[in-house]
């Protein structure tokens, strides 16, 4: 039986893309972007092959990544989605609270989205994250559509990194100007 499409691995490839293209942008000197580790407390140890085999979550995350592009703080969480419309239970409230308050901090925070079924990225500022989920929390949609995305925040192809994520964050820095 293939694992390729277990739970467990979910993500694990926009994970491996995001993490190359920001060793690319430090390489470049662009960025410095670290992957934050989920803490996990192990129960069990198999001590013969020195692997965990039952762990729990210590706590909460917040979000994938955090670090710096020319000076700017910027977090961000990376998502997969396989249709056109985007759970919002895939953000969780903590998290929403962790990069509203990092934005009151002068930070950038935002979410990067593959849409896996067209081969899309896109990135999500946080500001229209905010405007789903206020929309949710007043009652409204639990989700978001594609068609209701900023055309503008799909990122290119063309531009030599797996995830051009930083073609986004210049139109999103521009757009606050």
């Amino acid at each position: 039986m293939s694992t390729w499409n277990s739970r467990g691995l979910r993500g694990s490839t926009l994970e491996d893309l995001v993490n190359r293209s920001n060793e690319q942008y430090g390489e470049k000197g662009l960025a410095l972007i670290q992957k934050i580790p989920t803490p996990i407390t192990p129960v069990k140890i198999d001590k013969e092959n020195r692997h965990i085999t039952l762990a729990y979550f210590d706590q909460r995350s917040t979000v994938d990544y955090i670090g710096v592009v020319q000076g700017i703080p910027v977090c961000f969480d990376a998502k997969e989605c396989s249709v056109d419309t985007f759970p919002l239970a895939n953000i969780h409230p903590h998290q929403v609270k962790f990069m509203e308050n990092f934005e009151k901090q002068s930070g950038i925070a935002f979410i990067l989205i593959f849409f896996s079924h067209v081969d899309e990225f896109y990135y999500l500022p946080f500001r229209t994250l905010l405007c789903f989920w206020n929309r949710m929390q007043e009652g409204g949609r639990k989700s978001f559509r594609r068609e209701e995305l900023d055309p503008a925040y799909y990122l290119p192809k063309k531009s030599g990194f797996l995830v051009p994520y930083l073609e986004g964050l210049s139109l999103d820095l521009k757009m606050r100007d």
